[in-house]
């Protein structure tokens, strides 16, 4: 399929009104000035430790205090926030994230990203240790964008019956294979995709354009929020049925029609990619991690002072038109700012696009961006901003 964005016109400049501050910082500073960056534990320059407080949504230098806990440098010793560092720094997956006095007087002693972890892969297993190490940083990179997202974020400890878990499982020597998949609340990860090789062998059998293991959780949580935020809601089920398809389809059925005969040729008009078009669920799926794409890549961007209105690249910019079949988009009174924020995103992902094949890569962004996908983008969006708001 051919790199997938509009044509370019430079008849008209951009507008330079400027998207808001990124909604889930990842630019940081150490107390002794250098920049460090979301997955580090400590400083390069100066050695001092860095931990990321998830309800802050930054990374703190730290100093150290008696009993094991941490206060933020240069914050008073009196009165300051008390934190300690997750259970999981030391383990393969070197987690950097904190706790704060809330969580460590309940008794915790993993961070709110590793309490979700239900099932690490076996350890013993060669590769094992890295599979998992590879899966926490992808994941904790999720969860930080969801809690900036201000979406719920409940571990299964905390509810039982519709919080979060994952499962990251290895098939044994003997088979079964495992499935990676959701099923009520449960993400279960085949860890082997941790395995460059073994992914891009997948990738490349399924003729996909795109497989990372930030994706498929980004994927599979999206099962998760159709199920948490769309299902039980009067408000939300029913516009998401008129746009992404009647999700009581026989799934089974239409998941072995997708693998015997292939997407529809028209999908590209329709869908944001062509897995997508094989069922309502996996539409909504894809749909929603392709919004935490752009919506995560617009926020790293702008913290290091980049986005796509600034870029010299102009490209024919969706506009309100194109949210009319989303039901009631013109009452939608972030519109605008959902409009600023795809259209931007189709003017950085031009860039990037061009500086991978400057290096000789594949596209950063191998997707085209139609009318209708932008549409579902535009519900999910609003799905988003409401779990939020309520």
């Amino acid at each position: 399929m051919m790199p997938l964005l509009p044509s370019p016109v430079n008849l008209l400049p951009s507008p330079v009104n400027l998207l808001p501050s990124p909604t889930t910082a990842r630019a940081f500073s150490c107390a002794c000035g250098r920049p460090v960056f979301f997955r580090n534990s400590q400083c390069l320059a100066c050695k001092r430790a860095l931990g990321y407080a998830p309800l802050r949504g930054t990374l703190l230098a730290l100093e150290p205090l008696r009993g094991g806990r941490w206060r933020q440098a240069g914050a008073p010793v009196r009165g300051s926030a008390r934190y300690q560092r997750c259970a999981n720094l030391n383990s393969a997956a070197a987690c950097n994230w904190l706790l704060d006095a809330g969580e460590v007087a309940a008794g915790e002693t993993l961070c709110r990203c590793c309490r979700l972890t239900r099932t690490v892969p076996d350890l013993t297993r060669p590769e094992a240790s890295v599979w998992w190490n590879r899966i926490e940083q992808a994941k904790r990179r999720l969860v930080s964008t969801l809690l900036g997202l201000k979406l719920p974020v409940r571990s299964r400890a905390e509810d039982p019956e519709l919080g979060l878990a994952f499962d990251l499982l290895l098939a044994p020597p003997e088979g079964p294979a495992v499935i990676t998949g959701h099923a009520n609340g449960v993400i279960m990860l085949d860890a082997s995709e941790a395995d460059d090789a073994n992914r891009e062998k997948r990738r490349s059998d399924l003729h996909e354009p795109y497989r990372t293991l930030l994706g498929h959780l980004r994927h599979e949580c999206g099962h998760y929020y159709w199920q948490l935020l769309v299902l039980p809601s009067a408000q939300w089920l029913e516009p998401c049925r008129a746009l992404f398809g009647d999700d009581r389809e026989d799934y089974s059925a239409a998941l072995q029609r997708h693998y015997e005969q292939g997407p529809p040729a028209d999908w590209g008009q329709r869908f944001v990619s062509a897995y997508a078009s094989c069922h309502p669920w996996e539409d909504w799926a894809e749909t929603w991690a392709h919004y935490l794409h752009l919506v995560d890549t617009l926020d790293t961007a702008r913290s290091f002072g980049l986005d796509g209105e600034r870029v010299e690249l102009s490209y024919e910019r969706f506009g309100p038109e194109v949210l009319a079949d989303a039901g009631d988009g013109a009452s939608d009174p972030d519109a605008a700012g959902f409009l600023q924020l795809i259209n931007s995103w189709m003017e950085l992902t031009g860039v990037l696009n061009e500086l991978s094949r400057s290096m000789g890569m594949a596209d950063f962004y191998p997707f085209v961006l139609s009318a209708p996908a932008v549409r579902k983008l535009h519900l999910v969006h609003r799905v988003v901003r409401s779990a939020a708001a309520g």
